[in-house]
Parts: structure tokens; sequence; C-alpha cells
């Protein structure tokens, strides 16, 4: 294969995407674009599209479709692959040589599988793909030959702290590593108790401190529940039990994780809070990239502090350790409630602090069911959809 990589980026118009455009349009001679996919945004896919030449777009439905034609303003227009198959297969298209699975929620799941199965470089910034199907999707990745590259910062600051062979995630533990210990701002809310947090507004829980994120990755922010996904993807990248898995607060997110060794040692990986950073490492692995972040000054930043998260004012967090040690099905159960309180909580339809509740709920309703195999998507998703049923009429009796 050529030195020039074709990407295709899944969920180009939330902010992920964008920032994948922005590294790729910074080499022109080593990046271009194949396909992009947006669900709601047409104007702003087909303003993406013109500016990158992109050969194929993927939208949901006929309607999606019609208002990107009429935004577009360019020449001769790119494909247009209409639905959730449409944006399977082009995930798993020989035209695309790095696929970015950057799709927020379950509905990335499928897209980011194809991708692995199709023996693809696969940049993951999907949570849900290693959440609710870990066993599933690690598994693809083994048997189709895909080099996996984590994008979320933590997982990339692992990933660059660990023994590097020129080998990428394949959710094998590396030798002489004791403990991963993954950052976390605090979000928004860290010097507050959660009890006194109910009447929060989503635009206060979406004002995060450090990070320009989308509105439901800026609650889970806030709730901590996102730093609780994002152990329970370590434990599945890095094949890292739960009790090898720490979390503590770094309000300047500067050091993005840290990799303890045996030896006592504890490498870390520091840079500005942008996500061009990981994209970049992702999209030149495993050379590196000129991506457009400013360069860290340590002496301007004048002190780096750490503490540990407080179980009561993070509560969400804990719960993503018990889901962990409960296994897929609990794991699968609190993405799905979360997912459903987030957005209830985003429409004004269900106060911040009761997040929480569903969860709980969820899980318990969860714990009290029989164990089922999940050796496949089919099992995953049907699983998931049952689960959001009960969480949405969960929310509905608050």
């Amino acid at each position: 294969m050529s030195d020039f990589r074709h990407v295709t980026v899944l969920g180009s118009t939330g902010s992920i995407g964008e920032s994948t455009l922005d590294v790729v349009a910074r080499h022109p001679g080593r990046l271009g674009v194949y396909a992009l996919t947006a669900h709601s945004r047409m104007e702003r896919l087909a303003q993406q599209a013109a500016a990158c030449a992109a050969r194929v777009v993927v939208v949901p439905d006929d309607e999606a479709r019609g208002r990107f034609e009429r935004a577009w303003a360019g020449g001769s227009l790119p494909e247009i692959r209409v639905g959730a198959e449409a944006l399977a297969q082009t995930a798993a298209d020989p035209g695309g040589d790095a696929v970015m699975a950057a799709i927020v929620g379950a509905a990335g799941l499928p897209a980011a599988l194809a991708a692995a199965r199709a023996g693809k470089r696969v940049l993951l910034a999907n949570k849900e793909a290693l959440v609710a199907a870990g066993s599933v999707f690690m598994r693809a990745v083994r048997e189709n030959g895909a080099e996996l590259l984590p994008i979320d910062s933590e997982h990339n600051a692992i990933f660059q702290c660990l023994p590097q062979d020129g080998a990428t995630a394949t959710g094998q533990a590396a030798c002489g590593v004791r403990r991963l210990i993954l950052t976390a701002s605090g979000g928004p809310f860290r010097g507050r108790d959660w009890e006194d947090l109910e009447q929060v507004t989503p635009e206060q829980a979406c004002a995060h401190p450090n990070w320009s994120m989308g509105r439901k990755i800026s609650v889970d922010s806030a709730t901590m529940l996102n730093k609780g996904l994002e152990v329970i993807e370590a434990h599945w990248l890095f094949g890292m039990p739960a009790e090898r898995i720490d979390v503590l607060i770094h309000p300047q997110s500067v050091v993005h994780s840290l990799v303890e060794y045996d030896d006592g040692s504890v490498l870390a990986q520091l840079g500005q809070p942008d996500m061009r950073t990981p994209i970049a490492h992702g999209l030149g692995f495993p050379g590196r990239l000129e991506s457009g972040v400013s360069p860290l000054d340590l002496a301007s930043c004048g002190r780096l502090d750490f503490d540990r998260p407080d179980p009561a004012r993070f509560p969400c967090l804990a719960l993503s350790f018990e889901a962990l040690r409960a296994g897929q099905q609990a794991c699968i159960a609190l993405n799905a409630a979360n997912e459903v309180a987030v957005q209830a909580f985003l429409e004004g339809r269900l106060p911040y602090t009761w997040i929480r509740r569903v969860i709980e709920a969820t899980l318990e309703w969860q714990a009290g069911r029989a164990s089922a195999t999940l050796s496949d998507l089919a099992e995953v998703l049907a699983l998931d959809l049952e689960t959001r049923t009960y969480a949405c009429n969960l929310g509905l009796a608050y």
C-alpha cells in the first residue's frame, strides 16, 4: 500500500469529525477523504464534502438526502448513500484505508464493527463499540487483522506510554505494566456535592472548563460517567482488570493519562487539551504528523494538581466500576440507561441528579435477569434495545 491514506469519517459533523478533517487538510500529500457520514447537519455535511472532495457521503434517510442535495454548492455531487446498512457498508468499503469511528452512541457500533471486520485501520472514538460489545469487537479486530488505534485522549495517552513495537491495540496486557491511571478534569461541578445539583440546567452541565465537545459527551463528563465508560474501554483495549485501573482528578487536563510499571516507573503523556493531537497520532502511526495544536508551555501552566475522585460527588463513576466487575450485560445496561437518561435531561424531562437514579435502577433490573451469551452483534443490539425500553419507561415513571 502507498504512503497515501484515504480516510472515511463516520460522524464528520461532530467535534471529532471536524477535528479529523482539520488534520487531514494539513497533509494533502499524505491524507485524503474517501467518505463522510452525518445524521442531521446536512448543510454542514455538504460544506465538508465540497471542501475535501469526498467521493461518498452517507445520510440517514431520503429526507436528509434531499436536504444535502439542496445545500450542495460544489460541482458534481458525490455518491450519496442512504440508511444504516449503507453506513456499515461504507465503513467496510475498500475505498477507505482508515476509518474514524466518531458516531456518538450505540448507533455507531455496527459501522465500527464493520470496519474492524474489513481489516481497516480503525481510529476508535466511539465508546459503545467496546462498552457494549467489547468481546465481539476485539475478537473482530484480532481475527481480521484490523489496526485498532484509540482516539479518546486518555486511551491514546495510555497507548503512547506502553511499550512501542509498532503494534496497535489488541486487548492483550503489556508485559511489566502494573496499573493504568486515567485522568479526568472533574467537569464543571467537581467542587460541588451531588445532592446540590438537582436544579442545574443543560447549559450549565455542557459548559466544560477545558474541552470543546458535543452536548451528550459534555454531560457525561460532568457526571463522570464518561470516565467510567473509559475505564471499561481501557479494560478491553489493554487487557487490564478493574482493580488495576485507577482514575485521578486533574483539573488542568495537561496529563492525559499515565502507565505505572512493575519497577515503579510511571510514564505520562502530556499535551494541550485538543483532540487533534490523538487524531494526528492515529492517522500517522507509527510516525508523527503535525496536528495544528500549539506547543505545551509547562512554565505557563504553573502547577499540575491531582486528587482522587470522591464517590459521593461522582456516583456514576462508581456505578461504572460496578458494571465492569459484573460483566458485559451490566455494561450494556449502564451505557443504554445513561444514553436514555442524558437525552431526557437535555430535553428538560429529567433532573440532572436523576441520571444516577435511572442508571442504578436499570442495573438492578439487569442483575436480576438470566445471563446471556452475547456472542454476536445481534444479541448485543437486542439487549441494548430491551434495556433502553426499560430505562425509558423508568424515566417516565420518575
